[in-house]
């Protein structure tokens, strides 16, 4: 049991440290968290991890993270939501409003399958919320 709590632990400090301090918010790290969620059967993987702790630590523990990171977006003032989201608009490709567009798109598939319905819904209109600030803006880029 210890060894297993140790592993977990040496597992999420590897995900943090090498694969989501390096990207630049919270709305960049949920993204890439949700991505490695299979849509087709809601297991996450991630091959660099998987060969040194194994395909259902990863999924656990993944699945943990993807929540985390969820909630604590959404714990943020809606002020810090849309610094973090336009951090993450200004880095992807396209126009600004072609950005912001596609992500609202995107943003559905990053919600956790098993986050209650409240938060699900809080998600989705803060987006929508934060979608308008961000196109009604006159300082896009």
């Amino acid at each position: 049991m210890l060894n297993h709590l140790q592993t977990q632990r040496q597992l999420l400090f590897d995900l943090t440290a090498n694969y989501l301090e390096p990207l630049a918010d919270s709305f960049s790290r949920l993204a890439y968290v949700a991505g490695l969620r299979n849509s087709s059967t809601g297991r996450y993987t991630h091959e660099g991890l998987a060969s040194v702790y194994g395909v259902a630590q990863i999924d656990s523990v993944l699945s943990e993270c993807h929540e985390e990171l969820f909630e604590r977006l959404l714990e943020m003032p809606l002020s810090g939501q849309e610094r973090e989201l336009r951090k993450h608009v200004n880095a992807l490709p396209g126009t600004f409003e072609e950005s912001v567009r596609k992500h609202k798109a995107l943003a559905m598939e990053w919600i956790p399958s098993e986050a209650p319905a409240y938060l699900k819904e809080l998600f989705c209109s803060n987006l929508n919320v934060l979608t308008e600030i961000l196109l009604d803006s006159p300082t896009t880029r």
